[in-house]
């Protein structure tokens, strides 16, 4: 009987819970824009590499996505444990709104004008050419953000 008491109030005390929700707008706001993030794993003898051939290739054209306002912010972060089967870099965009990642023409032409005037594909193709063989990419998600009221 007393088991069964408990086991009362454990389910009452979980279907309270369950049925509690949360408020958008009262307890947390969602913030525009999407982050995408890409997880890879890199040799842990080549990540040097990997990240002086980012700094040539990916940059600048994340800094021209950012001028067109494609994005406004990216990062690199490096997990200190190169080792780790789940991967070692991670790269991440910030997209302005989800309608900056639908086509659109014009910016895109011009971005990619601009783009190889840069770096043209011969160079881009010698630059990354090694990339694959010691990298591999371990997943790709969207996240957006919230921020909490106080």
């Amino acid at each position: 009987m007393k088991r069964t008491l408990i086991l009362f109030g454990a389910a009452a005390l979980a279907a309270a819970v369950s049925t509690a929700s949360a408020d958008p707008y009262k307890e947390y706001t969602p913030d525009k824009g999407v982050w995408q993030v890409t997880t890879m794993k890199i040799d842990p003898n080549h990540i040097d590499d990997y990240l002086v051939g980012l700094k040539k290739s990916w940059v600048p054209g994340e800094e021209m996505s950012k001028k067109h306002g494609v994005i406004d912010n990216y990062f690199v972060m490096v997990n200190p444990n190169a080792a780790d089967p789940a991967g070692n870099v991670i790269l991440g965009e910030h997209y302005v709104n989800f309608a900056t990642m639908d086509p659109n023409k014009d910016r895109d032409v011009k971005m990619q004008n601009e783009s190889l005037a840069q770096m043209s594909k011969d160079e881009g193709r010698k630059l990354t050419n090694g990339f694959d063989k010691y990298r591999a990419f371990m997943g790709e998600a969207m996240w957006t953000s919230v921020s909490f009221t106080k």
